[in-house]
Formats: structure tokens, C-alpha cells, sequence
């Protein structure tokens, strides 16, 4: 749900004024109520001991709303990238030998977008997977009980534009490889709040919402008013959704042409310009000028929460495409069918159709670097992948890092480059809690959407994992994750819980599965306010620590994502830097030929956004007459497509940026790959 589909026409005014098997095992006690179990208890105090005062774990003791929370590490201390096998993760020696244009590191949403839209530019793409599925944190996994399937969904939830051709960056790249993807549609995100119980949050009506504020708010009419004048304030930064697509945008002079078509929109609207340095900036700076209504400032800050910050923190464009996109009377969220797998199902049919190949359980151990530049990627297997044009690594920064070691002669400003990105903030990890449910007899009359949101205490940090958490039972809509007669359910927590305890425990042991019942209890009675006889109900539960999370994910730390807070330029941001507080490092690297996609690179965390990020990193690596006419054929599927081709204007400027394109780093013979 984090999308930042309004970011685009902000980036480009700027620069035409400057020219994201145990620890999963079900377990044994899973039914039982620790009694008296807190998350400040004797055994979370004995780890923290343990942790020798760690500042990660501190912060999180006593949290404050006001209070943003963020993780750091020093990577350069860790140099061997490498993972904890878990069964059923597969042990990463697949992968042949070979020699592609481009080789893609992890098929999350970046990657798999990035590679299937090289390829349909005519690249020889491989994507390669350390784990047995594709797809990142957008896959499913499967449990046999009593000889029947139930099927879990293990990361992002919510999604909105999916339905039908939408400014939804994922549904355009679907069109674009012309897949489809069924999906289940919903109109509202319910909420259980400590002072006003369960309410819920609608979409797809603007009257609705201010329904609810007149309602829920403490003054209704004043809620209603403020809402509207944010709403304002933010009009001529949320209209440019429809001037320009993220997917215009590319990282070289080209953008002068693919982002061309975007120029009536910013001459009628001068005011633009203004804003660049608010869009970036953090959100709380314009909601305290305008916003004091307690209901609504919480609601905000839980519609931020979802790409890791509250209001303060998150980015004002954050909530752009939400001000804009929500409240139309077709809005609404989707469960795509099959489970959130399916993205990465239709991503990987369109990569193929277009030639390019997919390997799992291929795990890379480093990053080739030969005079400076990126040449390949040797496998865990040994085998070494040749890249001509490019290496595009969809980890995290931090897994990025590890992957160019400690053996290979980098220039100095490559190692100062991966000492940055190897310390960069991030947020904590996820614990995760999968129900199987016995439904007879349960009336779910009371609720009409399958995702819900949760806070214990509106004191306390929406960053807090024992805090804010959400619950997701797809089956009331999808049918086919389980047995009729039963549910499916996932719950799961912010991303802030700290690591360090964690990594104290060995999976199996005792006190590690005392732990885990421990730090998933708040889960449990998130769902029983739902729920209350849950536990009766139980077929099996599994509880996923952040040990599983990083296992299963591929994650460093089982991260939620890097946590740069919005205000202030990132490090290694680029040109962008010198003039706004850009929070993303630049996807282009010092190392020639290796580039970034994922979430954490513009325009940041959320399935959406990371899509976004490989598509972008597709287009900066092809010329900007490919990349126009990508667009001219993209803007044919529907007629809401119509705005991403440039037109004239484009042609325009072709001319005098296509020497410049892709950049000298990214050009390579014009012979093709046997």
C-alpha cells in the first residue's frame, strides 16, 4: 500500500530546472496462554542483559509516538554474505554457468520486474534465486494437515489498483507484458483501536470517509474541514499521478524525452516547483499545520505506517497517491488470487515469453569485479555467470555489500561506497503468527473486509512490534488457500523488533520456543478482538520468528526494509542531494555495470514501489528511443495509459539525448550473446 505513484512529476521538475525448518515448524504449544507473558517479562529482560545494553534493543523497551525508531549495523564487520539454510528453503547450489546482457540478484517484485522488462526489451536476461520460490516477500508457502492444502501469505497484504488497468506502477508493468492476474476485490481496511474498538476505514467514496470522521472524530466538522485542507494543500502535488508515470522515468539525460509529455501539466501548474523540497520532506511538518484532531492525526500516521514511518518520518509524497486515488468511486483493494505468489507468477510467465530464464535455489556468494567494473556473479555452486551490460542486485544494500567480499581490489570510491550503504539505517524485523482455523459454526458478520489493523496503545510507537500489528485472512475471499469450512490466517507485526535477542537463540531449543510464544502473544489477541474463541478454533499455528524471516526472505537481519527518515539526503543519492533531501541511494553504483533495484531504492518500500524501482532500472539501461517506444505501446492498452507517452514533445527531445543513452558504463557490443 505504500505507493509513491505522485513522486514522478516532482523528480522531473527538478531536474528540468537543473537541464524493499524450524523457526516455520508448527508448534507444539501453540494453543497455550502464557499467562502473565509482557513484552517487558524476565525472559525479554535476561536477553536484553545479554545484549550488553544494545542501542537497537533499548529503543524499543519504552517506545513514544513521537519517537522515530531505526536500526543500524556495520556491515564491513560481516564481509561473507551468507544465510541460514532452513529446510525448505532449498540449500542455494543450483545454477549453471553462462553469459547473459543482464544478470538479476533476487526475483522480489524489483528484480522480476526489472528482468522481465529487459527482456521484453530484447535483453538475454537470468534471474537468479537463492530460495526455491520466486517472488521476495511476495510469496506464499503451503502446510498438509490431516491430509488436506492450507496456503499462507508471508509478506505485504493490501493492495489497491490491481483490479483493472490503474496508476498502480505493478498493474502497468502487468499490462505492459500483457499478463493477467485474477483477483478479489474489497472496499474498506477495518481497524481496532484501544479507544474506539473496531471501525472502518472505506475506500472508494470521499463521502463515506467524511462520514466516518463526523462519526469517529471528537468535532466531526472540524476533522471534515482539515481533512479537505490537507487535501489542498497537497492537490497540485498529488495531480501530477496522471502528468507522469514512475514508469517515465529512467536514470540518465533520456528523461528529458520519456518524461516530456508531463510539460503541459507543469507550465499550468508553476506551483509545482515550490513543492519539490515538501514532497521529499517529512510528512508531519504539513499535517501539524494543518491537522489537530486526535482521530485523524492517528489515522494518517496509521495510512504512513505501511512504508515504515508514522507521518513523522515517511515522505509528504507518501500520501499522495492515497489523497488522490482512494477516494474515486472505483477504488478498492485486491487479493490476488492463489495467494500474493501470484505476482511473482505473473512477473516470471512474462519474463519468459520474452526469452529471459529464471533459476531458483541459485545463490550468489559474490559479485564479480574486474578494473573496476562488474562482470558477472559466482555462484555458491562455484559456477560463474557472465553479465555483459549489467549486474543488478535486488537485495538490500546490506546483502548487496557483503556480496562484493573482502578478496577483490575495489577503487576507493567503491569501498567508501560499501561502507555507506553497509551502515545504512533500516528498521527492525517482522514476527509473524499463521493460524489455521476450524470455521463451523464462526460468525464473521461483523467484519466486511479480509484486512484489519490493530493498535494496542496510541502512546506508544506504531514502530513498536508489540504495539501495531495486522491480521489478513484472505479466504474469506479466496477460497482455494484452504479446506472449505476453515480459514486461513496471517498476522503480523510493524518492523520493529529487534534483532539481537533473536540471534542469542538456537532454533529448537527450549528457550528459543519460549521466546517465540512469548513475542507473538500480542498477535494472538490481536486476532481474538476479531475472533475471541481463536484459540479453540486452532487446526495448527505457526509462529515465524525474525530468524525465519531472514531465512525465508533473504533479508539481512530479517529487515523490514532501509530506514532512511524523510528530511534529510541519503548517502550516495546522487545529484538530487545537492538540492533536496532525497532519502534513496542511487540505484547507478560506483562500480561500473552494477546496479540496485528493490525497496530500497526510489521510490522505496511497498510491492508497488519496488516494482517501480526495477522498472526504472530496465529503462536506464536501454536506449531512450526503446524506452519511448515502450511507452508509445504501453499507452495503447487503455486508455487511462494515455498520459505515458510523451508524444511530440518526446520526439522533441530524442535528438539530443539518445547519444547519451544509456550511459557510457551501460553500453556494450552490439553483438548478441550465443
Amino acid at each position: 500500500m505504500t505507493s509513491r505513484y505522485g513522486l514522478a512529476t516532482a523528480v522531473l521538475t527538478l531536474l528540468s530546472a537543473a537541464s524493499t525448518l524450524q523457526a516455520f515448524a508448527p508448534q507444539r504449544n501453540s494453543l497455550a496462554t502464557r499467562a502473565g507473558m509482557t513484552h517487558s517479562s524476565r525472559a525479554m529482560k535476561s536477553l536484553l542483559r545479554e545484549s550488553n545494553n544494545n542501542k537497537n534493543v533499548l529503543q524499543t523497551l519504552d517506545t513514544k509516538r513521537d519517537e522515530v525508531m531505526t536500526f543500524s549495523y556495520d556491515m564491513s564487520l560481516e564481509p561473507k554474505y551468507e544465510k541460514p539454510t532452513y529446510p525448505g528453503t532449498g540449500n542455494g547450489l543450483s545454477g549453471d554457468a553462462g553469459e547473459y546482457d543482464v544478470v538479476v540478484i533476487g526475483s522480489g517484485m524489483g528484480g522480476l520486474a526489472c528482468g522481465a522488462l529487459s527482456a521484453k526489451y530484447g535483453d538475454k536476461v537470468l534471474v537468479l534465486e537463492s530460495h526455491i520460490k520466486s517472488g521476495g516477500s511476495a510469496h506464499t508457502f503451503s502446510r498438509m494437515h490431516k491430509g488436506e492444502k492450507y496456503s499462507f501469505e508471508v509478506g505485504p497484504s493490501i493492495f489497491e489498483g490491481l483490479d483493472k488497468p490503474s496508476l498502480n506502477p505493478l498493474r502497468m508493468i502487468f499490462d505492459i507484458l500483457e499478463e493477467e492476474m485474477p483477483v478479489k476485490t474489497y472496499t474498506g481496511l477495518g481497524y481496532w483501536t484501544p479507544d474506539r474498538g473496531y471501525w472502518r476505514f472505506p475506500i472508494g467514496s470521499k463521502q463515506k470517509f467524511e462520514d466516518l470522521l463526523m462519526e469517529q472524530a471528537d468535532d466531526g466538522p472540524k476533522a471534515v474541514a482539515e481533512w479537505n485542507a490537507l487535501r489542498d494543500r497537497l492537490r497540485t502535488l498529488g495531480g501530477s499521478t496522471t502528468a507522469v508515470s514512475l514508469l517515465n522515468l529512467r536514470q540518465d539525460n533520456g528523461f528529458l524525452a520519456t518524461t516530456a509529455g508531463s510539460l503541459p501539466f507543469v507550465l499550468t501548474h508553476p506551483d509545482v516547483f515550490l513543492d519539490l523540497n515538501l514532497t521529499f520532506d517529512s510528512l508531519h511538518k504539513t499535517v501539524d499545520q494543518i491537522v489537530t484532531d486526535p482521530f485523524l492525526r492517528n489515522f494518517i500516521d496509521t495510512m504512513c505506517i505501511f512504508c515504515g514511518f508514522p507521518a513523522k518520518g515517511a515522505m509528504t509524497a507518501h500520501m499522495l497517491y492515497i489523497l488522490e486515488r482512494f477516494f474515486e468511486e472505483s477504488a478498492c483493494y485486491s487479493v490476488p488470487i492463489g495467494g500474493t505468489s501470484a505476482f511473482g507468477d505473473t512477473l516470471q510467465r512474462g519474463l519468459e515469453k520474452f526469452g529471459g530464464k529464471l533459476q531458483l535455489n541459485a545463490h550468489v556468494d559474490e559479485i564479480i569485479v574486474e578494473n573496476g567494473r562488474a562482470t558477472g556473479v559466482r555462484l555458491k555452486n562455484g559456477n560463474v555467470v557472465k553479465a555483459r551490460k549489467a549486474v543488478v542486485s535486488n537485495a538490500t544494500p546490506f546483502d548487496t555489500v557483503k556480496m562484493l567480499g573482502t578478496k577483490q581490489d575495489l577503487p576507493p570510491q567503491v569501498q567508501e561506497w560499501k561502507d555507506q550503504l553497509g551502515k545504512l539505517p533500516r528498521h527492525g524485523a517482522i514476527m509473524h503468527l499463521f493460524i489455521a482455523i476450524d470455521a463451523e459454526g464462526l460468525d464473521l458478520s461483523h467484519i466486511e473486509d479480509p484486512a484489519h489493523l490493530v493498535i494496542q496503545d496510541w502512546g506508544r510507537s506504531m514502530q513498536d512490534s508489540q504495539n501495531l500489528c495486522s491480521f489478513f485472512i484472505p479466504s474469506i475471499l479466496d477460497k482455494t488457500l484452504c479446506p472449505e469450512g476453515k480459514h486461513v490466517i496471517h498476522v503480523y507485526s510493524s518492523g520493529g523488533e529487534p534483532y539481537e535477542p533473536w540471534e542469542k537463540l538456537k532454533p529448537g531449543t527450549e528457550e528459543y520456543e519460549a521466546y517465540k510464544e512469548e513475542r507473538a502473544e500480542v498477535l494472538w489477541r490481536a486476532v481474538e478482538k476479531c475472533i475471541p474463541d481463536i484459540r479453540d478454533r486452532v487446526e495448527f499455528s505457526i509462529i515465524g520468528s525474525p530468524l525465519a524471516h531472514e531465512a525465508f526472505l533473504r533479508r539481512d537481519r530479517g529487515t523490514y526494509g532501509m530506514a532512511w527518515a524523510a528530511g534529510t539526503g541519503a548517502p550516495q543519492s546522487g545529484i538530487l542531494s545537492a538540492v533536496l533531501p532525497f532519502p534513496f541511494p542511487n540505484l547507478k553504483t560506483p562500480v561500473d555495470g552494477l546496479l540496485r533495484c528493490g525497496d530500497s531504492c526510489f521510490p522505496g518500500i511497498g510491492t508497488p514501489s519496488a516494482a517501480a524501482s526495477g522498472a526504472i532500472c530496465a529503462n536506464t539501461m536501454n536506449p531512450v528511443g526503446k524506452h519511448l517506444d515502450l511507452l508509445k505501446e504501453a499507452s495503447t492498452r487503455d486508455p487511462l495509459y494515455k498520459f505515458l507517452d510523451p508524444g511530440f514533445m518526446g520526439q522533441v527531445y530524442k535528438p539530443f539525448v539518445e547519444g547519451m543513452t544509456p550511459s557510457p558504463e551501460l553500453r556494450v557490443e552490439s553483438k548478441q550473446v550465443a
